[in-house]
């Protein structure tokens, strides 16, 4: 490890607080300027680009926290590989990180800070040379390959400087961004649609528009079922959140006096959901690359209008969703569809469910990392003995359901959202609205903290 060490010593890295807690002013300043700041580099088109054939796959993006064209093009594809790739190493044995040590842990962010540089380096080659991004006349492949790179450690750096100084992470933070950008132009953009002229792209102007203009009901009904299925999938996501176990606990020096320590239902929260979109956003993305290039190993794409490229055969024809539920409206569902349903549910299930145990592991949120903190805070439940082994126990019991059974329901919620053809992607609406949950509670958590002399004595302030 000494070797690994070296290398992690001489990265470039944003110097860490020197306080422990960080105030909300200044979480609230450094989360604004990180927000503003992505925003301006995702308006800063490629220098040099010519075609971007990777126009037509902007609801790939909002997963992503991309923007195709910009500087910031590779989005947050780069870290999350690299967070994918080490917690399947690091799950199965093949690495060994103890991240309940810190020196280990330090090991572990280390590496998958090069692993992200890695990655960005390696995209931006592939986004090139495969015919993502083809460079105008005159241009080296090289300049637009440069500006991806530079891009991609912008993005590297604000996601550390958010995890340090911010609130929540950067990796979520560039998710809610842009989804929530989309949402608000898909609702209510009365500008018409690029692949339909004739009706605006909005959902919201274009279903008063095809109701007054005669344009036929097939289009209100439609959209109309879009804004409702994305309501309902809000809705739900906002129960499921709310939902959580509270284990009774007390102080063992204090009687009479206790706390309940609040296990959620969506355990894992949002990361299992961010890297399966994200693992399936990269496979349709390097299958449109081979596909471009002749070797459509993945599978074969066609063009759709209203749609754009869209899966026809293939290994990515069965992890891509149909609209359900438009098909089943405009009367042309198809029992091919539901199969093709069925495998979409099962990946994206399945997916979350694995990542959801890997995530719990390595974020140190297992029983016996939580049982630790608890000792540490002085807590221990009514009626035991304080002993960690005896706490460590006790959580299993509701840790281990409560992983498995959260990632279930957020696997389901995203991929039901995904056919529902909910606005702004299924995927991206699930993840913005746990994003914002999380970052509600946080901020009320921070500021709590900041009021309150006790509770910042408490945990461990100044």
């Amino acid at each position: 490890m000494s070797f690994l060490d070296k290398v992690i010593e001489y990265l470039p890295e944003v110097t860490p607080p020197k306080q422990k807690k960080q105030s909300f002013k200044t979480k609230l300043k450094w989360t604004s300027i990180v927000l503003a700041l992505y925003f301006i580099l995702a308006l800063i088109p490629l220098y040099g680009l010519g075609e971007n054939a990777l126009e037509q796959f902007a609801f790939l993006s909002t997963i992503l926290g991309a923007s195709f064209g910009s500087l910031v093009s590779l989005g947050i594809g780069p870290i999350v590989t690299a967070s994918i790739v080490l917690q399947l190493l690091n799950g199965s044995g093949i690495l060994n990180f103890d991240l309940t040590k810190d020196a280990d842990k330090r090991r572990f962010q280390g590496l998958q800070k090069i692993l992200a540089v890695f990655f960005t380096v390696v995209e931006s080659f592939v986004f090139v040379l495969l015919g993502g991004f083809t460079p105008a006349p005159g241009i080296s492949p090289l300049v637009l390959v440069g500006q991806l790179i530079i891009g991609g450690l912008f993005i590297i750096l604000m996601d550390d400087i958010i995890g340090k100084y911010g609130f929540g992470s950067g990796v979520s933070l560039f998710i809610a961004a842009g989804v929530s950008q989309e949402i608000f132009v898909q609702l209510f953009n009365p500008f018409p649609s690029p692949f339909n002229p004739d009706i605006a792209a909005g959902a919201i102007p274009a279903i008063f528009q095809s109701l007054t203009a005669g344009l036929g009901d097939a289009t209100a009904a439609v959209e109309t079922s879009r804004v409702l299925g994305t309501i309902f999938i809000f809705f739900v996501v906002v129960f499921a959140q709310a939902m959580k176990v509270e284990i009774p606990l007390s102080f063992g020096r204090v009687k009479g006096h206790g706390v309940r320590w609040p296990l959620n239902f969506l355990y894992a929260s949002v990361i299992p959901i961010i890297l399966v979109a994200a693992l399936i956003a990269n496979l349709q993305l390097f299958a449109t690359f081979l596909d471009n290039a002749g070797y459509p190993v993945l599978g074969t794409f066609g063009e759709d209008v209203g749609q754009g490229a869209v899966p026809e055969s293939g290994f990515i024809y069965w992890i891509t969703p149909p609209q359900l539920l438009r098909e089943a409206v405009i009367g042309t569902l198809s029992w091919d569809m539901l199969i093709q349903s069925i495998s979409y549910v099962s990946l994206y299930v399945g997916g979350a469910v694995l990542f959801s145990i890997f995530w719990v592991q390595t974020a140190g949120l297992d029983a016996r990392s939580q049982a630790k903190q608890m000792m540490a805070s002085g807590l221990q439940v009514p009626g035991f003995r304080r002993d960690k082994r005896v706490l460590e126990r006790i959580l299993k019991r509701y840790i281990s359901p409560l992983t498995v059974l959260g990632g279930l329901a957020i696997g389901i919620l995203a991929s039901v959202a995904d056919l529902l053809g909910a606005i702004g992607t299924g995927t991206g609406l699930l993840l913005t609205v746990m994003i914002l949950y999380k970052l509600y509670e946080e901020i009320a958590k921070q500021h709590m903290y900041d009021m309150n002399p006790l509770m910042r004595k408490f945990m461990g302030g100044n």
